[in-house]
């Protein structure tokens, strides 16, 4: 029985919003974006971070493949775009969707503490 459990504790998935601010060398632009709390085996949690920038934003500052998220709390996430149509140079172009999803997967959280220090946008949602 504690097997079956843990399994659906894995499978649950908390969502929130977050406001935040999106770092493209150097250059920073204020951004939405969802995280998402799946809670694993043991004490451990892993948080799927995910936000749309504007495609021609990302291209005039030089985008390529990973951007930086400063999140309510200041932390600095890596966040990548992992599909869409790349060209051959690995860029976007003009042919591409005008909003780019941006992901990131953070499992550095072992505690609820950790975790409420790192994502205070959990603060308030029932898990």
């Amino acid at each position: 029985m504690h097997r079956r459990r843990s399994r659906e504790l894995e499978k649950h998935i908390v969502k929130a919003d977050g406001n935040g601010a999106i770092d493209v060398n150097g250059q920073v632009s204020p951004v939405t974006y969802t995280v998402g709390l799946k809670q694993g085996i043991g004490r451990s949690y892993e948080v799927d971070i995910r936000l749309m920038a504007p495609r021609d934003w990302l291209l005039q500052r030089g985008f390529e493949r990973d951007a930086v998220l400063v999140s309510q709390s200041g932390a600095r996430i890596p966040v990548y775009h992992d599909g869409g149509s790349h060209h051959d140079n690995g860029r976007f172009g003009p042919a591409d969707t005008i909003s780019i999803e941006l992901t990131a997967r953070d499992d550095s959280c072992t505690s609820e503490v950790d975790l409420m220090r790192k994502y205070p946008e959990f603060d308030g949602v029932d898990a």
